[in-house]
């Protein structure tokens, strides 16, 4: 079935038989037995947190009403916690994506693979739903076996020297900054990653090429596009898109000319890149924004995740490719093709937790601080020369004041206590070792940082 009459028909599934999704129709005056063709299906109002999931109580939005096997906690646009039903179907459909990846790339059909779940445990998102499809790989007939240590990082580098000798290889998967802290204190302890034939999965971030470079060095892999893999995915709707050999491929090779990148994304910065199964999820693209729809525990129709990025069909992406002198190799499916920037405008993404102004105003607004800084501020993740990833946040100070290394002890350890208290994300994802961030203190109406009579922006991707 074409993937646009798939959508159709999700649509009068769900309207048949969600009933938030049916009083949403109603409140904007939508007959669904008018939308017959796909014509008519990109006509139907865009769904959001704040008109639709928040609007309505959780049974509602499930199918007929009834909430899934399990519950996953995220956190919304101001860190207060979203909920988001899950059941053991929605996780067959998401194992596919991992599958693409542990078939295709790793070759895991025919090398014992020992999956080490290195994402948060407990109610958030990540690390409870990578261990369910990775189990259900094994069940499919895969010679895998998982262990969870989650975010902890003796444990994790514990019990890998203990089970990597009994298997083929090993896939970390993790986020992209904990599992190079995870391989840079391996590397330090003696671990020998080379012998163990390390692969890494990735998800929440954008990294650089050079990242993963340094990464697939350190770890002593072999090539960095059969090695890793990230994943494209929201607390909404689970994992979305992937990476695959040849996406890596076009990546790298796109890192390496910069112009070319520019003339195909329309930025200087570079997406990430995945590709996905429009019969699965099927995308839109929205003012320079990704809309989605899917069946999920919570189903959603053309439903507006506000990352920026684009779509490029599969055979526009080679023919653009040629013209520029690269004709990338990697088998697979010829799917389409996803870039994302992410959310940059309004929130930064470090160590997965998704860590938003509000966050850090309230800490600039307690008592032993709000005399020195206006409440002015930059959020951005920075990378240093070890491509080490570090939260900073440049503060304005309030006209008069003299910065001093204790106004940037008071500052740091006031934003550090109130992100801790605010966002669990943050608290369960970052190590407590890289969770302080870095305060750089800028005079009042600093020109890069401030510029008077500019709309400031609290945010830097």
């Amino acid at each position: 079935m074409d993937p646009r009459d798939r959508a159709v028909e999700l649509f009068h599934r769900v309207a048949a038989s969600v009933p938030a999704y049916g009083a949403f129709l109603k409140s904007q005056d939508v007959d669904a037995g008018r939308v017959r063709t796909f014509d008519d299906f990109v006509r139907l109002p865009l769904t959001t947190k704040d008109n639709y999931t928040r609007r309505y109580p959780l049974p509602e939005l499930c199918r007929d009403g009834m909430v899934g096997d399990m519950i996953a906690v995220s956190s919304g646009s101001t860190g207060t916690p979203s909920f988001w039903a899950r059941s053991a179907a929605d996780e067959q459909v998401i194992a596919e994506r991992f599958e693409q990846i542990f078939r295709d790339a790793f070759g895991a059909a025919e090398r014992r693979t020992l999956a080490v779940v290195c994402f948060a445990l407990g109610t958030w998102v990540g690390g409870l739903f990578t261990l369910a499809c990775c189990r259900h790989l094994a069940a499919r007939g895969y010679p895998i076996t998982c262990v969870a240590p989650g975010g902890d990082k003796r444990e994790i580098l514990r019990v890998i020297p203990e089970l990597a000798p009994h298997f083929d290889q090993v896939v970390l998967l993790g986020y992209p900054p904990f599992l190079k802290d995870v391989v840079d204190a391996g590397v330090a302890e003696g671990v020998p990653w080379a012998d163990y034939s390390i692969k890494l999965v990735t998800a929440g971030e954008v990294f650089s090429e050079q990242w993963r470079t340094l990464v697939a060095e350190r770890a002593g892999m072999a090539d960095p596009a059969l090695d890793t893999a990230s994943l494209y995915g929201t607390a909404d709707a689970g994992v979305l898109g992937n990476e695959t050999p040849l996406s890596i491929r076009v990546r790298r090779f796109l890192a390496e000319n910069p112009e070319v990148a520019k003339e195909l994304f329309g930025e200087s910065r570079l997406p990430t890149l995945v590709q996905y199964d429009p019969h699965v999820r099927f995308f839109e693209e929205h003012d320079g924004t990704l809309l989605f729809s899917g069946d999920n525990g919570i189903p959603l129709v053309r439903y507006h995740i506000a990352d920026e990025g684009g779509l490029i069909p599969h055979d526009r992406m080679l023919a653009f490719l040629r013209e520029n002198g690269f004709r990338p190799t990697g088998d697979g499916p010829a799917l389409p093709f996803a870039y994302v920037f992410g959310r940059s405008h309004f929130t930064v993404s470090y160590y997965g937790a998704n860590v938003y102004p509000e966050n850090i105003s309230v800490g600039l607004e307690q008592p032993e601080v709000n005399a020195l800084v206006t409440g002015k501020f930059v959020l951005e993740v920075a990378e240093d020369e070890e491509r080490d990833r570090r939260l900073a946040v440049t503060v304005e100070l309030a006209p008069g004041v003299r910065g001093s290394d204790e106004t940037v002890r008071l500052v740091g350890h006031s934003v550090l206590a109130q992100l801790r208290r605010l966002n669990s994300e943050f608290a369960a994802y970052v190590p407590p070792a890289r969770q302080l961030p870095a305060v750089r203190l800028r005079e009042t109406g600093d020109p890069e940082y401030f510029p008077p009579g500019a709309k400031h922006r609290y945010t830097r991707g």
